[in-house]
């Protein structure tokens, strides 16, 4: 039962666009006690279906930059190749810091930029009193 809530919760975070991934990663490793590599991996199963989903949806709404998106999947993939042959060679423990870091990484980014747009919105309050 855990493992369907998890793959509602990925999947509706995955469908917004936010990364999935991310939380599928998490709970795997963390609710159900998976290995790292065995929840990246397993990520990847997980992602292919998901993402042709969001990829048919977002095309029907023209969301999407499509000479962009070519190229960018180009070097995507490619980098996902590299990305896999590297993961292999890393020890679990670095491997999950490392994870770890990423999401403190965004975490940071994502509070940023809350910030900032906070304050954009409050100076421009500010403004329209003035007037």
């Amino acid at each position: 039962m855990i493992e369907i809530l998890i793959g509602i919760v990925s999947g509706i975070i995955s469908g917004t666009g936010m990364g999935g991934g991310t939380i599928l990663i998490f709970l795997l490793v963390y609710v159900l006690g998976v290995d790292q590599h065995i929840a990246q991996a397993t990520n990847l199963v997980f992602f292919i279906p998901t993402s042709i989903i969001a990829i048919i949806i977002n095309l029907k709404n023209k969301n999407i930059a499509v000479q962009s998106a070519i190229l960018i999947s180009v070097f995507g993939i490619l980098g996902a190749i590299i990305g896999a042959n590297i993961s292999i060679k890393i020890d679990v423990n670095i491997l999950r810091k490392c994870f770890g870091i990423f999401l403190a990484i965004i975490a940071i980014h994502e509070i940023y930029t809350i910030i900032k747009k906070y304050r954009k919105q409050k100076i421009r309050d500010n403004n329209k009193k003035k007037i």
